[in-house]
């Protein structure tokens, strides 16, 4: 079923979808010949917003959670991808273990985890998940409210491997972010497949590094469709490690967020946009949409560092490395509530997604916040594949395709990042 969709149905972004739909061989390809020379992910989300006037990534995230708010009939696209990523990876695959994250899980956590596991047995795997976590001593069975049951167990290093109790797996499968840094149980595996990369975790990666590569990302498919690369990139730029108490800190912030803020009035100037810009300010490393401050001019900054009133709260600054991304307004609604597009792939497939939609927040702020709700999104498939010769913005499937294609140059972008991240590729 298609969400009842009220989206923008004029200007610019009719004219990309347009763009792209009638550049869809040419994509592909280009797509194809990208996949023979980098390796991706072996799964990723990444979010959306469609401004209207532009529709660009803001956040990808290599350890993606929500795989229960996928619609279940994308599980047989979900199911054969699987199967491709691990027919390259380790053909003769018997099992695989899935490291969680640390931490009591909460119900919506597990849930995922358990469609996570549906999607690979049903690829021909035994799936069993190993916690790295400390405290987890003992096997531990948690009853879900669909009646089924999800089996924690330590996970256990044996000489250069990592397994479970009678059970040695080929391919050991991270939805652990490794904030902490990678433990030591999870370095120098031998013959084993590690998926994400240990570099993948943030400890090691970095939103600014991503969205350096996916920049070079944009230019070139810019270039394939003769389009302006802003029209797919979210403008950013970042201070490294920053310490607001010292007054360097905070004129490092507050002259890169005056900067773009003027990069991104030239570029409303150049289409005529007549919204008020700003940007973004976040941690450069770290998920879950923690920390997000929207800035609309430099000295809003300083409220963020000034002790608050008696009995109220304000925003925190985020610590450490700072990125400063341009923002990205959602014009898209579900039943008058704010919406945005989360795309999900295995190996080099969109497999689904769903609308992240959040009736208290506003067209520019984060939505990755309680009080959201998901409505599964219906990607082109069956007789919903994209449509040619219909009128831009009325089409779903159209929509949802061009979404596909943003999400696969977030991904792209990913695999670049990774590759320069590689301590093989490293030079000393």
């Amino acid at each position: 079923m298609v969400p009842h969709l009220i989206t923008a149905l004029t200007g610019p972004i009719n004219e990309l979808e347009q763009r792209i739909l009638d550049a869809t061989p040419v994509i592909e390809r280009w797509f194809r010949l990208e996949w023979m020379e980098h390796t991706p992910p072996l799964y990723c989300s990444v979010d959306i917003r469609n401004a209207g006037f532009k529709l660009a990534p803001v956040d990808t995230n290599l350890y993606p959670d929500g795989w229960n708010n996928l619609s279940p009939d994308i599980l047989p696209l979900a199911v054969q991808a699987a199967q491709a990523a691990i027919e390259k990876i380790c053909p003769e695959a018997r099992g695989l273990m899935i490291v969680p994250e640390n931490g009591k899980p909460s119900s919506f956590y597990l849930a995922s985890l358990e469609r996570l596991q549906q999607i690979f047995r049903m690829a021909g795997l035994s799936v069993r998940f190993g916690s790295i976590d400390p405290a987890l001593k003992k096997s531990t069975s948690i009853k879900l409210p669909d009646g089924e049951k999800i089996t924690l167990e330590p996970a256990l290093r044996m000489n250069y491997r990592l397994g479970l109790k009678d059970f040695d797996p080929c391919t050991i499968l991270l939805n652990n972010d490794l904030s902490a840094g990678p433990p030591g149980i999870l370095e120098d595996l031998h013959e084993q497949y590690l998926l994400p990369p240990l570099q993948a975790g943030w400890s090691v990666r970095r939103k600014s590094r991503h969205f350096r590569s996916y920049e070079e990302v944009s230019k070139r498919f810019g270039k394939l469709l003769g389009i302006d690369p802003w029209l797919i990139n979210p403008m950013f730029s970042s201070c490294g490690e920053i310490d607001i108490d010292e007054p360097a800190g905070m004129e490092c912030l507050r002259s890169e967020t005056d900067a773009l803020l003027v990069k991104i009035r030239r570029k409303y100037k150049e289409y005529g946009i007549n919204e008020k810009p700003f940007v973004v300010v976040k941690a450069d490393s770290g998920t879950r949409g923690m920390g997000i401050m929207t800035i609309r001019d430099a000295k809003d900054l300083d409220q963020f560092i000034r002790k608050p009133a008696r009995g109220r709260t304000a925003p925190q600054m985020p610590g450490g490395a700072v990125l400063i991304q341009e923002g990205v307004l959602t014009n898209e609604r579900i039943h008058d509530a704010v919406a945005e597009p989360v795309v999900y792939m295995i190996d080099r497939y969109v497999v689904g997604g769903f609308y992240r939609v959040h009736a208290d927040r506003g067209a520019d702020e984060n939505l990755n916040a309680p009080g959201a709700h998901f409505v599964p999104l219906a990607f082109p498939g069956g007789n919903q594949l994209p449509r040619s010769g219909v009128k831009p913005g009325a089409s779903p499937p159209n929509r949802f395709y061009m979404y596909g294609v943003i999400g696969r140059l977030a991904m792209v972008a990913a695999s670049y990042e990774l590759e320069a991240t590689d301590p093989e590729n490293v030079m000393v």
